[in-house]
């Protein structure tokens, strides 16, 4: 009994948040609205590829780095570049907390994003994108989605 109220409390420490998946067109139709449709010259179905394969949709998704970085939310943003996780090297760029880019208002990760592909080499900041939508015809990931 013990060992299953320790295991429980272990299990609302990790999961933390609520983890919201959205759908392929639900997403799709926030990135039309934020404006990310042919932002820095990539098309919708780039970002929404992009988002796919960093983190399947998943607004919660974080990944711990070989350097102790960790890359948070929908896009995968680093925390040693980007966000403001609590250590002292980091650079947040984006000037703002890791934590806000992993909840289900996708507004600051949309915002940090935007940077990133303005303040970097478009894109090739994400290796998914890399390996999966780069210089591929994407126009299927917004089909049936009823954006323009």
């Amino acid at each position: 009994m013990k060992a299953a109220g320790i295991l429980t409390l272990i299990g609302c420490l990790v999961t933390g948040a609520e983890s919201k998946i959205y759908t392929r067109c639900k997403l799709a139709k926030i990135f039309s609205r934020a404006g990310l449709d042919n932002y820095g010259g990539f098309s919708l179905g780039n970002w929404i590829c992009m988002a796919y394969y960093e983190s399947g949709y998943n607004t919660t998704a974080q990944r711990v780095l070989d350097d102790g970085s960790i890359d948070y939310g929908i896009f995968q943003i680093n925390s040693f570049t980007w966000c403001r996780h609590g250590k002292l090297r980091e650079n947040n760029h984006c000037h703002v907390a890791c934590s806000d880019l992993i909840t289900d208002d996708l507004t600051d990760a949309i915002i940090c994003a935007k940077k990133i592909v303005k303040e970097t080499q478009g894109m090739n900041y994400w290796q998914g994108w890399k390996k999966h939508c780069e210089g591929r015809d994407l126009s299927d990931w917004k089909k049936g989605c009823e954006v323009s």
